[in-house]
């Protein structure tokens, strides 16, 4: 997740100064937890990254509902997962891990993930975020992309112009390498669950 925007459609990150916003209750109104949960399907016991975390409102709300995942809350700057591990001095959650990109502990991850959790974040991210979400995965493993609508009605989120349609983000990923396997529409959001199969190229 390292700042390389190239194929991004929002022009810049998300600006740390912000952060409360990540942390605002009606978040969860307009997509609920518990609907994430169930979209992710992560097998017992298996090992979710939340890519792009932020503060880690949903990593924190996924583990508490589901004790047995272990989340690694993923992010490539430093003053959001800050946030995170002061939430998490004040009221441990077990199982879940900041992890700061381009580290040894996020190097670690590669290969083991059983799912990735890529919320809200599509829009931001450039082809080489994509290529390390793709690199996290286990072989069986998938990505969950949930990203804001354009062309939604509710009015929530950021410009429509910086953000997909549920076709454009589907092109985005397969376009990519991704597969992707299901597709719903939700209040404001679009998911895509998706496998990574790269192109080979012939000789």
């Amino acid at each position: 997740m390292e700042n390389d925007r190239h194929g991004a459609k929002q022009p810049h990150r998300f600006d740390p100064a912000k952060a409360c916003k990540l942390d605002d209750p009606a978040r969860f109104r307009i997509l609920p937890p518990e609907e994430v949960l169930g979209l992710l399907d992560a097998p017992h016991g298996g090992l979710v990254v939340d890519f792009g975390t932020g503060t880690g409102a949903y990593a924190l709300a996924l583990a508490a509902l589901r004790p047995d995942l272990r989340v690694a809350a993923l992010d490539e700057q430093p003053a959001m997962l800050d946030y995170l591990k002061a939430k998490l001095a004040g009221r441990p959650v077990a199982g879940v891990e900041p992890v700061l990109s381009g580290t040894p502990a996020a190097a670690a991850l590669a290969g083991r993930a059983d799912r990735v959790l890529a919320l809200n974040v599509l829009h931001e991210l450039g082809d080489k975020a994509l290529g390390q979400a793709a690199a996290l995965l286990k072989p069986d493993g998938r990505v969950l992309f949930v990203d804001w609508n354009s062309q939604s009605e509710s009015g929530e989120g950021p410009p429509r112009n910086h953000v997909y349609s549920p076709d454009e983000g589907a092109a985005r990923v397969e376009n990519f390498g991704f597969v992707v396997e299901k597709k719903k529409i939700l209040r404001a959001h679009y998911a895509l669950s998706a496998a990574y199969r790269p192109r080979i190229n012939p000789d």
